[in-house]
């Protein structure tokens, strides 16, 4: 049978294909039988199995295809902030809130700045800057950069 891609998750590699006969088949990666990454609106021919699609070939014409991978993590561009530096400014400045400001929590970094104006609030600053540069140190690089790194 023949149809359209209509959507494929980057991240999980699942899609729907419209076919021709106006019903939607789902597919997974394994289900994808080309060397190459599936496209919204890529044509393709496939076989049909229940409501799955299976053995998803791209009709010929549809451009170069790259190699289905996702991308991981850790080969991505540069990140922009790293966590010793923001662990760091947790532990000497994080009752003013700088790490918040560094790692884009502004809100809760106004937050920490207005509270450090007092006593008070230096004995909740203070405690609360310890315990993000504690987590910051206790977290790996990706699971940093998946929480503070814009992509």
């Amino acid at each position: 049978m023949r149809g359209q891609i209509l959507g494929v998750d980057t991240r999980s590699g699942r899609g729907v294909i419209a076919g021709n006969d106006g019903d939607r088949y789902t597919f997974t990666p394994a289900d994808w039988a080309q060397a190459g990454e599936p496209s919204i609106g890529m044509e393709v021919d496939f076989d049909v199995a229940g409501r799955d699609a299976i053995s998803v070939f791209p009709l010929p014409g549809q451009g170069a295809l790259a190699a289905y991978a996702p991308t991981p993590v850790s080969t991505r561009v540069r990140r922009d902030r790293s966590r010793i530096v923001a662990a760091l400014l947790a532990f000497f400045l994080g009752t003013l809130g700088i790490h918040r400001f560094y790692t884009g929590r502004t809100g809760s970094g106004l937050v920490m700045l207005g509270l450090s104006i007092t006593v008070v609030g230096l004995l909740v600053t203070g405690p609360w800057a310890l315990v993000d540069a504690v987590r910051y140190l206790l977290m790996s690089d990706n699971g940093f950069a998946r929480r503070y790194d814009a992509d």
